[in-house]
């Protein structure tokens, strides 16, 4: 029996690790197949409609109802949500929903008609308190899921704690039978006396061992020495958090109304509570969630939202940065977005799409996006920096076509200082940056 005690341990611990896997899997067919409508709700609807009042577009509560006794199709409502336009053309009710509004509703067409029905049961569902239902709703989301997660972890420490336990276990019971044997000596050496007896004995396999276990030990170290400065998914948090997907993508304002630095200094800058301003002192939230967000821009400008004036007493904001780069490193904005005419999504991602607070893309996201560069190297590292430099052109043929007084004039020096350095410059058709001293130490670090 005891012959075989260590297959059976290893197969005792395969099977509880097959169990344990399977255990968090089985729970992933059914995360996938409900549907949350309140986290919809919150992510697509929220930024325009109140269940109860009347914002940006109508209230949501009971609108299937009064669609219904409108006269408008069954399937009326659902296309709305995919495409207003497509609805309107087609049913008359629709028509004169489009009519009442000046503001034009936002296509939805990913949204499918169990994800819409979701939405508006979540709606039909809430009492007149939102904000509690919701924030209850999405807290006991995160909790679930923070739950779920803990749970994971600890079946790998719980193995680990049995696994330790069985090869003691084996090595007592080891122990045990080679005195019972009448084996000379097994009853006086130690644990550690017995490991040196067998450590000698098969000092080959020792010896093979202990380079093996050596040279991982440096590649590890190396590892981990590659890994510092690299800050790819770094996202602190902030006193508010700003959905970038509503300000860009929904709204449609640009980069640089906000970052309006970006093309005439080294910073692109953060907006001055003046500028949110510009747009809040109208928008005051849809429901009580965006409303208390909202009150801090309100007492960062001293607004007081009820006499509509400003009182004089301020409360500045306190972002916190998440680029952040050495202090020997220098980099200007405005030489890469008005000179070199980089697109913000190069390095920052689509902020369009990014719905929490700015983050730093890893590059296997920022290679996704359509028309970036393809890199290799961790973002915010030299490596990608360098990179970039030795891919990013200027100019496709004659640097004339590039336009600006900065590349005409490298353009002169070239053309009539070094016929043959230029010749070579253009000999696969395009001026990449590494090749006008885009490498050179001193354009970065001085």
């Amino acid at each position: 029996m005891f012959k075989n005690f260590n297959k059976w341990c290893l197969g005792a611990f395969a099977a509880m690790l097959t169990l344990g896997t399977f255990s968090v899997n089985a729970q992933e067919p059914e995360a996938e197949a409900s549907i949350n409508g309140g986290d919809l709700f919150k992510s697509k609807c929220a930024t325009c409609h109140h269940p109860f009042k009347d914002g940006t577009g109508p209230k949501l509560y009971d609108v299937r109802t009064a669609w219904s006794e409108g006269g408008a199709g069954a399937e009326a409502i659902y296309q709305w949500v995919n495409n207003w336009q497509t609805a309107a053309a087609s049913d008359p009710y629709a028509a004169g929903v489009a009519q009442k509004k000046a503001t034009a509703m936002t296509k939805f067409p990913d949204l499918t008609k169990p994800q819409i029905v979701a939405i508006l049961d979540w709606v039909d569902s809430q009492e007149e308190k939102v904000a509690g239902a919701a924030g209850g709703a999405a807290g006991g989301a995160e909790g679930v899921e923070g739950e779920e997660e803990g749970g994971f972890s600890w079946i790998w420490i719980i193995l680990g704690v049995l696994f330790v336990i069985v090869i003691l276990a084996v090595s007592g019971v080891r122990r045990q039978l080679k005195a019972a044997s009448g084996e000379a000596g097994s009853d006086t050496l130690s644990y550690g006396e017995e490991f040196k007896a067998w450590a000698w004995g098969n000092l080959r396999y020792v010896l093979i061992g202990s380079v093996v276990i050596f040279i991982t030990l440096i590649v590890v170290l190396f590892q981990g020495l590659y890994s510092i400065g690299v800050v790819e998914g770094y996202q602190p948090s902030q006193p508010i958090d700003f959905p970038h997907s509503k300000h860009a993508g929904m709204s449609g304002i640009d980069c640089k109304y906000c970052h309006n630095s970006v093309t005439e200094s080294r910073s692109a800058g953060l907006p001055t509570v003046n500028v949110c301003m510009n747009c809040h002192k109208q928008v005051a939230g849809n429901d009580d969630e965006q409303m208390e967000k909202i009150a801090k821009i309100y007492a960062a400008a001293g607004w007081d939202a009820d006499a509509q004036q400003y009182t004089g007493k301020t409360t500045p904001i306190v972002w916190n940065k998440v680029h952040v780069l050495p202090d020997h490193v220098y980099f200007n904005h405005s030489q890469h977005v008005e000179v070199g005419g980089v697109d913000c999504k190069q390095c920052h991602g689509d902020m369009t799409k990014q719905q929490s607070t700015a983050m730093v893309q890893p590059v296997v996201e920022l290679n996704k996006i359509e028309g970036n560069v393809q890199l290799t190297r961790p973002t915010l590292t030299m490596g990608w920096c360098l990179e970039c430099h030795a891919e990013k052109e200027i100019s496709t043929g004659s640097i004339d076509n590039a336009g600006g007084d900065y590349y005409q004039e490298i353009h002169r020096r070239l053309l009539y200082g070094d016929k043959k350095l230029y010749s070579d410059y253009l000999e696969d058709g395009k001026v990449t940056v590494m090749e006008l001293g885009g490498w050179e130490c001193a354009k970065c670090h001085y």
